[in-house]
């Protein structure tokens, strides 16, 4: 073999290496779109219980294709405050397991029959036909669903043309004379270990790796003495991925890149041993056997099963481990942003827009407990509550510009239809709550300003003022509640309650006058009681708009204008809804 072969098979080497790694990130992009926002979800729910931690590890790497991606999801989780570090134990067991999935889809390449339906399972055979049905996805389907999907059939057929093209270049390596003494060094267990890390490192993909190592198989110049410790070897190399993740993250997040690395350190140096003491003892015949796709693909399976089932029942002291090895000295003052969403989230777009949405409800609440405490004591000031008041809004001042300014680059990413009208959900409703928080202080003002002047309200103008609060606590609850569940029922009768809100006022205001007209009201007293009512009139407005917000999200780009202007005409729900309200908040006939 010339050099201009090794140079064309070099070339075709690379080659086939950049379609697997592309074929790789279309469908680990476009599976995460379609798993949605469930992802965090489950991460999070099922880490308390090992087994379950570990099955819906391996589940969502199957889901997204890519341990590595996972464990950066984790650093992100983890750096954010969302998860603690030990929860992730479990998870990353299962990644481990889950990224051997794409090793045995490589293997069927390996399939010989004479029967069609068997060949059919050849990816070479109906990868054309998934990238044919895919790219009709692609290119003329309306749902983004389908779409997703779609990319997923392109990219695993350019995956599989990849491993194609690698198998094709590896090929004629066979026929370099004394290329037999090269590969004799990979019966040194540690070189083996050593190469199989350093390649998967360099690529940080260990399921590019397995598939050099399986084309790599079909020369027959590798056994499966030397297949063992270079899989190891690459559990070991994709931990870089996590580790390069977790640089200026707080002690937490690198406690999860260590505790993934220590891992496949530990069960690595543990087999590595058990395999070496086999082969000097018994040199079993098996070790000698030439190494296929399909065995490769067993290797690695066996290997990471059996790292979960040797180390986890120590998960507790390789936490502790852990924490001893990376001390947690992130013991710093507190930020003044409460919103700490790690930017690495943003490679986990559903991930990212999911906790957003999470922070959002949480402001949501933090609004609402601004607005009832700040009518509790709208007739009783009270220092101290005045001061948590002014804390609070600081908080939703923080929460806006954070959240904002993380949604801006969420909503410049890859979304799936659902992310992005939640994302413009978000949007729309974060300075609704603070506008809200606003109106809040703005109620503490007028009750500072009574206490400080000693203005007392007439016994009818303070049952209107109840009526009024008592049908704002309402408003805000249900708002509350549909955004929290993204509810367009409770969100639908929010409109209704809003226009009794709008009438009661301004049937306060007018009465209010009269009283004025009629000597019963100070004008200092007129003038604090117009600005209640402003701020009131204004809450159930912001509640309208977050309410609408949350229709328009969920019937997929529904006219909020045409709504607000159709909604109160001739509409039998609404008149209903209306009508009970106006009868549950009712004023009292004037004297």
């Amino acid at each position: 073999m010339d050099k201009f072969q090794i140079f064309q098979s070099v070339i075709q080497m690379l080659c086939g290496l950049t379609f697997f790694l592309f074929g790789m990130n279309v469908m680990s992009g476009d599976l995460e779109k379609l798993a949605g926002g469930k992802l965090e979800g489950l991460l999070k729910k099922f880490t308390a219980n090992p087994m379950l931690g570990i099955f819906f590890g391996a589940l969502i790497t199957i889901a997204v294709q890519s341990s590595s991606a996972v464990t950066v999801m984790l650093v992100g989780l983890v750096n954010s405050g969302i998860m603690h570090f030990s929860q992730t134990i479990f998870i990353l067991f299962g990644a481990n397991i889950g990224t051997t999935l794409t090793a045995w889809i490589l293997s069927l390449a390996g399939i010989e029959s004479s029967n069609l339906w068997m060949m059919m399972l050849k990816p070479e055979n109906f990868s054309p036909v998934l990238a044919f049905i895919g790219i009709i996805f692609v290119m003329f389907s309306k749902n983004s669903k389908k779409k997703s999907l779609g990319a997923v059939f392109v990219g695993f057929a350019v995956l599989m043309y990849g491993m194609e093209f690698m198998g094709s270049a590896m090929d004629p390596i066979k026929d370099i004379e004394g290329i037999e003494n090269v590969f004799i060094r990979f019966n040194n267990p540690l070189f083996g270990v050593f190469i199989g890390a350093v390649i998967t490192a360099v690529i940080q993909s260990s399921a590019a790796s397995v598939g050099m190592l399986q084309a790599l198989a079909l020369t027959g110049l590798i056994d499966i003495g030397m297949v063992v410790p270079i899989v190891m070897g690459q559990n070991i190399g994709t931990c870089i991925t996590a580790v390069l993740s977790s640089l200026g993250t707080n002690a937490k997040a690198k406690r999860v890149a260590f505790l993934h690395t220590a891992l496949n350190v530990i069960g690595t140096v543990l087999f590595t041993l058990l395999f070496w003491g086999v082969d000097i003892l018994f040199s079993p015949a098996l070790f000698d056997t030439p190494a296929s796709a399909w065995s490769i693909a067993l290797v690695h399976s066996i290997f990471n099963v059996a790292l979960t089932v040797v180390l986890g029942p120590f998960a507790k002291y390789l936490i502790k481990l852990t924490e001893k090895c990376v001390k947690d000295n992130d013991a710093q003052a507190k930020s003044k942003h409460i919103f700490i969403m790690d930017e690495r989230l943003l490679l986990t777009p559903s991930v990212a827009v999911s906790e957003c949405d999470n922070y959002t409800v949480k402001m949501s609440e933090t609004a609402k407990q601004m607005l009832l405490t700040s009518f509790s004591i709208l007739c009783n000031y009270d220092k101290k509550t005045a001061e948590w008041l002014n804390l609070q809004e600081e908080i939703l001042d923080a929460y806006e510009d954070d959240i904002g300014s993380y949604l801006v680059k969420v909503a410049a990413l890859s979304l799936s239809d659902a992310d992005s009208r939640k994302t413009g959900r978000m949007l729309h409703a974060i300075g609704n709550f603070e506008r809200l928080g606003d109106h809040a202080l703005n109620l503490l003002d007028s009750s500072k300003e009574i206490k400080e002047k000693k203005i007392v309200f007439s016994e009818r103008a303070y049952e209107e003022l109840t009526v009024l609060t008592d049908a704002l606590v309402e408003i805000i609850t249900i708002t509350n509640e549909c955004y929290a569940k993204n509810d367009i029922a409770l969100a639908s009768r929010v409109e209704p309650l809003e226009q009794v809100i709008d009438r009661l006022t301004e049937k306060v205001r007018r009465r209010h006058i009269d009283r004025l007209k009629a000597g019963e009201c100070t004008i200092e007293l007129g003038f604090i009681f117009s600005d209640i009512l402003t701020n009131f009139e204004r809450i159930s407005d912001h509640c309208s708009n977050i309410a609408v917000s949350v229709i328009e999200s969920a019937t997929d780009g529904y006219d909020a204008h045409n709504y607000l202007s159709t909604v109160k005409e001739g509409n039998d729900e609404f008149d209903a809804e209306y009508s009970q309200y106006k009868e549950k908040y009712k004023l009292q006939k004037n004297a």
